[in-house]
């Protein structure tokens, strides 16, 4: 799964990099990027790509409440074109989530070690997403997203059996950029085509980065 991640470029060089207009806003650096906070995403509209803030953790359109968010954060690529909860945002709304690094926490005798997993080259990546419109009982929206899982590469497989579907750059548009409004076997083919990031590296960090309070850059420090 993935539960925490950082992203530390500023808003131009984000627009920059997913060639997006500036949306006008500024954003400080997120060292432990967590669940139900508000995050950058890129989007496709008719103008092209588009920079929004969303929270993390994905409210369907036809949610009662929107704390299901907090249980869906994730979406395995394996069972994402049947679930309820991702269907409708699979066909019509998938997204870029910007990041440079994730986390994950590898058990050991006195307790789970985190590491920070990056692409080798350090530079700023995409993990697949989705996301929706959700409209609270007093008529406002609410945009969130989730981040699509998929297995490990070999060099992380030792570290969890998921990880977050890291797109290689060439496969950023195909899977932002797609026909809208996907049949069946067009969802079947896209998500063949897809393949995780496979030039990673890791390191362990200090578990400071066990809570989301700690979002500073002692946070990705190796130890």
């Amino acid at each position: 799964m993935c539960g925490r991640y950082s992203i530390l470029d500023d808003i131009d060089e984000l627009c920059e990099r997913f060639a997006c207009p500036n949306p006008g806003f500024t954003m400080k650096p997120r060292y432990n990027a967590a669940p139900s906070q508000t995050l950058p995403v890129v989007i496709k509209s008719p103008e092209g790509n588009q920079l929004r803030m969303m929270r993390w953790g994905l409210v369907p359109r036809w949610a009662r409440e929107a704390k299901i968010g907090n249980r869906l954060i994730n979406a395995r690529i394996e069972t994402v074109a049947e679930k309820p909860a991702f269907r409708s945002a699979l066909r019509y709304r998938r997204c870029l989530v910007p990041a440079d690094g994730y986390y994950e926490w590898f058990p050991a005798e006195k307790g789970k070690i985190p590491y920070r997993v990056m692409k080798k080259s350090r530079e700023v990546f995409a993990f697949a997403g989705l996301w929706e419109t959700w409209t609270d009982p007093q008529g406002a929206d609410l945009e969130t997203f989730t981040i699509i899982t998929t297995e490990p590469v070999p060099a992380i497989a030792w570290l969890h059996n998921r990880m977050p579907l890291i797109l290689p750059r060439h496969l950023e548009a195909v899977w932002l950029n797609g026909p809208e409004a996907l049949n069946p076997e067009a969802i079947k083919a896209l998500l063949y085509r897809l393949r995780p990031e496979d030039e990673l590296e890791y390191y362990a960090v200090s578990t400071r980065v066990n809570s989301p309070s700690n979002d500073d850059s002692s946070v990705i420090e190796a130890v």
